[in-house]
């Protein structure tokens, strides 16, 4: 084998291996903005896109299509306060503050557009961004949860099967301390359409061992806990409609048309997808169905 042959072999190679094949292409980065300390990972050029996760995960979740997104985007995906490897205060767990957590981390890095996705809490502290940002925020993507405050939501929030929404303080956090993988396993099974094909087992490990840390479940409580914060706050943010186009992914056995019905309230432009035969975990879930559609919806995007 010749030393030509080999380069050439080894290119080939790496050009059809997936985007977020090299571990090394995403850099690992902490900042400190709004009095927080965020962990965040970063790679690519382009316009920003950033990805806020939900609660039981960490930004690991977007592993399966950050990759891809950075082919054509600068993509920063951040752990939100209290989770992961940022920071996990006591306070500040309203989505409107998150929010300003994140637009802190984007100022700082130099960007004035992004899109903005997110899923489950994330997609709460996504819209929350986009509605105290709008001129700074070019599109937005949400994914299977609902947003507080807005229309029926008591409808959700009060469902007597969705109890951890009202499981925080001292005996909670006594009862799921050194049992977090269990608690947690409600979410990742109960919310699937399937156990059996819902968040990996290597995942389930990594986040369990991320709440797990000091604070972790304190954080994690706070964020439903400040729901009734965030309801007025919402309420008073819908006032004024969103312009910038919106997709809305749901799962098909999850929140179904919830979310879609709840995001025409309070913006404009809005497509609203149902991901047949997922749960509320997509990505995990479906991964053939949704990251299509994101990759499709973000490649588009084009600064206003």
């Amino acid at each position: 084998m010749t030393a030509k042959w080999l380069v050439a072999a080894v290119v080939a190679v790496a050009a059809a291996m997936p985007a977020d094949a090299a571990p090394d292409r995403f850099s690992e980065r902490d900042a400190q903005v709004n009095g927080v300390r965020l962990h965040y990972r970063i790679a690519g050029e382009g316009p920003a896109v950033v990805l806020l996760h939900g609660y039981a995960q960490t930004s690991l979740m977007w592993r399966p299509v950050q990759g891809e997104l950075a082919r054509k985007h600068m993509v920063i995906v951040p752990d939100l306060r209290g989770a992961g490897d940022s920071e996990k205060p006591p306070t500040g767990y309203d989505k409107k503050s998150m929010a300003q957590d994140i637009h802190a981390l984007v100022t700082s890095l130099g960007v004035n557009h992004a899109t903005i996705v997110g899923h489950d809490i994330g997609l709460m502290v996504a819209y929350a961004y986009a509605a105290q940002y709008p001129g700074e925020t070019d599109k937005v993507v949400l994914m299977d949860a609902f947003l507080p405050g807005i229309g029926n939501w008591k409808d959700v929030w009060l469902l007597r099967d969705l109890w951890h929404f009202h499981f925080y303080g001292k005996t909670p956090l006594a009862l799921v301390h050194g049992r977090e993988r269990i608690y947690f396993e409600h979410f990742w099974n109960d919310f699937a359409a399937d156990p059996d094909h819902s968040v990996s087992e290597e995942d389930r490990q990594a986040y369990a061992k991320a709440y797990a840390q000091p604070g972790g479940m304190e954080a994690g409580f706070e964020y439903f806990k400040n729901f009734e914060r965030d309801a007025p706050d919402f309420q008073e943010l819908g006032k004024t409609k969103l312009t910038m186009p919106m997709m809305v992914l749901s799962g098909e056995k999850a929140g179904g048309t919830f979310l879609i019905d709840q995001a025409r309230l309070v913006a404009n432009d809005v497509r609203g997808v149902i991901i047949k035969g997922s749960g509320h975990w997509l990505i995990d879930e479906a991964p053939g169905q949704v990251i299509p559609l994101l990759v499709e919806f973000v490649d588009s995007t084009a600064q206003r």
